[in-house]
């Protein structure tokens, strides 16, 4: 499973980052967690909003921070 949080580096994209990697950890999934910086890449998953997150190079979140139980459903989901 390959996951990247899409974020120009705010306190909200942190967040994002710090959540997803406790709860893969938590769920004892196995993936690749990566941040993408970059404005130009980010721009390229059609996001306007930080934070994002693409899980196997699908869109599934952006612009906002899920809640704990909305992230774990979203990642057991899109395994």
């Amino acid at each position: 499973m390959e996951i990247k949080v899409l974020g120009t580096g705010c306190p909200k994209c942190k967040q994002l980052e710090k959540a997803v990697r406790d709860s893969i950890e938590e769920l004892a999934i196995e993936a690749n967690v990566s941040k993408v910086e970059d404005i130009m890449k980010i721009m390229a998953y059609g996001i306007m909003h930080t934070p994002g997150l693409v899980i196997n190079e699908k869109v599934v979140l952006s612009g906002r921070l899920p809640s704990s139980n909305e992230l774990k459903q979203i990642l057991t989901q899109n395994r």
